[in-house]
């Protein structure tokens, strides 16, 4: 049984796709920009690495690591490429051609 508020979110997202069916792309993008964010902070908790230390290896401040990690904002793919290098990983980038809409 869907909870009430995942049925909300349904709801939120069938209305704003009808004026703009670009919507649900939106979401997916958002989605997985939020496990990419993820996924770098779980690398960063595994090696056992303080914000502080991954800021000092970027060059940057241990607010902006945070910031990062909470994904509260669009980051810049040379920030993003900074912090994965800092834990240990490197961001693989794709393009491919858009659904049809």
């Amino acid at each position: 049984m869907k909870s009430q508020s995942t049925d909300e979110l349904d709801e939120l997202i069938t209305e704003r796709s009808r004026a703009n069916p670009a919507f649900p792309a939106m979401v997916d993008e958002a989605l997985a920009a939020r496990g990419l964010l993820r996924e770098l902070t779980q690398a960063r908790l595994d090696k056992g690495l303080s914000q502080t230390v991954v800021a000092a290896r970027m060059g940057s401040s241990q607010s902006v690591v945070a910031r990062i990690e909470r994904g509260d904002r669009d980051v810049r793919v040379s920030t993003l490429s900074r912090y994965a290098a800092a834990v240990g990983r490197r961001i693989s980038w794709t393009v491919s051609k858009a659904e049809a809409g």
